[in-house]
């Protein structure tokens, strides 16, 4: 159970708890595993189909497990009113009233 945690999970809380629950017992460390494995792949499957889980898996420690090893930052913040930034490109003006020819 732990080789599966740790390739869902990486190596941290999820993975020590698998291991110690492992220890205790061959069926606990199991049940925590399947659980954790299967938070990974329902949260990679619904990032796929566009919905995103914006509560945490209760007893996941994760970020890779509660993201379905998608992570985070995949959209543009938004600017007030709505719009989302656009980067800019180098040597491009900067500001809406600029002089002609004064770049940034």
């Amino acid at each position: 159970p732990p080789l599966g945690v740790y390739l869902v999970s990486d190596c941290g809380a999820d993975l020590l708890i698998n291991v110690v629950l492992t220890c205790l017992g061959f069926l606990p460390g199991h049940i925590h595993a399947f659980y954790v494995e299967y938070v990974f792949y329902d949260r990679r499957e619904k990032a796929r189909q566009g919905r995103h889980e914006s509560a945490r898996a209760p007893g996941v420690y994760s970020d890779k497990a509660q993201t379905g090893g998608m992570g985070y930052g995949t959209m543009a913040p938004e600017q007030e009113g709505g719009m989302t930034e656009q980067p800019q490109e180098v040597g491009t003006m900067t500001q809406p009233h600029a002089k002609e020819g004064t770049y940034q």
